[in-house]
């Protein structure tokens, strides 16, 4: 049986803001982060890949806390 506590926490997160969307988009930020670090076209990607993999990373970090 759910608690009154756990009822109330599930409807004060909106749905996009839980935890598996969440996940899913730190998974593509880091996906492009690297994809960004291996092509060879343009340095202006290059210079950013690691930016972009440390956001997603911390991002994943940070959503893993989030309920679900």
């Amino acid at each position: 049986m759910n608690s009154p506590t756990a009822t109330h926490e599930q409807r004060r997160w909106p749905r996009w803001l839980r935890r598996g969307p969440m996940e899913i988009t730190a998974c593509i930020v880091i996906t492009a982060g690297l994809v960004m670090m291996l092509q060879p076209l343009a340095m202006v990607l290059y210079t950013w890949s690691f930016v972009t993999t440390l956001f997603g990373t911390l991002l994943f970090m940070v959503v893993s806390k989030f309920p679900e």
